[in-house]
């Protein structure tokens, strides 16, 4: 693709260097950025301090970031900061919502640089960048997986008319070493690594719901931003560890109303430690059993004609949240109001955003 160098060329700056943050949730000193800072240290980081805002974060020299506790996000929120979820990873978007780049990339302190077969570090920010500068395939699927990889290309049969694709709102990154297993697969599974590397980048088809893990995550802000709310997880409420899944149905849902498209594959991290499964069960217990639910709720919901911007495909998706989910429990009735609040506070934050319609992002050349 024009203006995407390959894999084996090293640009001589870095990718998108003024146009992404980086947003890091974190309770602890952030060392394991030691590892990754020849390919983070030119970029932004943003980070999301969850607990006790009077200890004290230490972040090696040398970067540029701005960090925000609770505190800070009380003070800027105001009423509205109940919508950010407190001891819990979700608290993550709040970084979203005060950035003002064009693209994100977010990763979990206990992720470290990853090599691939041939024992190369992984770049995985310059991976997730070519995914998000590249079209999507979302309305008819290529068996040679990414058409825009170098080496590939649509195969025989693929209409021409579709091969322009849809914008990329999402890149879904992958993980060795700590597969992300739910708590009741983590027991039966105590000593399972992911050692398998496939270099392949696919879309998600148009209809198919996936479970987004939000480790490893790029997405671009302006296309699908206010959709990626991480919900009402952890500290005083009746769920946890769910954040990023709900993040990634609800994104989903609309992307695939505003032709927009997810991938998954490469680029792949290492996840360096299993949490507890013990206490995850107890954060997954009623998510492990409403899934049952939600899953069919997402596969049958559709969006309105009129809902032509992220913003208004959300507050929608808040009004079915709240009318079809609240039987299964009235948490989603309390979700459902926080997904409002959420859409107002991005929106006083974020005064100038205006969706961009999907027509309006030409889908970028293809050598």
């Amino acid at each position: 693709m024009a203006g995407v160098p390959s894999s084996s060329s090293v640009p001589t700056t870095p990718l998108l260097k003024d146009e992404l943050d980086i947003v890091i949730p974190t309770i602890r000193n952030l060392d394991f950025l030691e590892m990754w800072r020849p390919f983070f240290q030119p970029y932004h980081l943003i980070i999301v301090q969850d607990g006790d805002p009077s200890k004290i974060i230490n972040v090696p020299k040398g970067f540029d970031y701005e960090l925000y506790n609770r505190n800070d996000i009380n003070r800027i929120l105001g009423p509205k900061a109940s919508c950010i979820s407190f001891k819990d990873s979700a608290c993550r978007c709040f970084g979203y919502m005060v950035s003002k780049k064009k693209y994100i990339y977010t990763i979990d302190d206990d992720c470290f640089v990853a090599k691939d077969p041939s024992g190369n570090q992984i770049n995985a920010l310059e991976q997730h960048i070519k995914n998000l500068l590249t079209p999507a395939t979302p309305f008819f699927f290529n068996t040679l997986y990414d058409p825009f990889r170098d080496g590939a290309d649509f195969v025989r049969g693929y209409p021409f008319s579709l091969r322009e694709g849809a914008p990329t709102a999402l890149s879904h990154g992958l993980w060795l070493n700590i597969p992300d297993y739910d708590a009741p697969t983590q027991l039966v599974k105590p000593r399972e690594r992911n050692t398998r590397y496939v270099d392949a980048v696919l879309t998600i088809p148009k209809g198919t719901l996936f479970p987004m893990c939000g480790m490893n995550l790029g997405f671009n802000r302006e296309l699908i931003g206010p959709a990626m709310y991480f919900g009402l997880m952890g500290d005083g409420q009746p769920i946890g560890r769910y954040d990023d899944m709900w993040a990634g149905w609800c994104a989903k849902v609309i992307c695939d109303h505003l032709g927009l498209g997810v991938k998954t594959g490469l680029p792949y991290i290492w996840h360096s430690k299993a949490s507890n499964p013990f206490t995850n069960l107890k954060k997954e217990y009623n998510g492990i059993f409403w899934q049952e639910e939600l899953i069919p709720f997402f596969q049958s919901t559709t969006l309105s004609k009129e809902s032509t911007t992220v913003q208004k495909c959300y507050i929608e998706l808040s009004k079915q949240v709240r009318e079809k989910l609240s039987k299964v429990d009235p948490y989603f009735g309390k979700l459902a109001d926080a997904m409002v609040t959420w859409i107002e506070a991005w929106d006083e934050l974020n005064p100038s955003t205006t969706a961009i319609a999907p027509e309006a992002n030409g889908a970028a050349d293809k050598k």
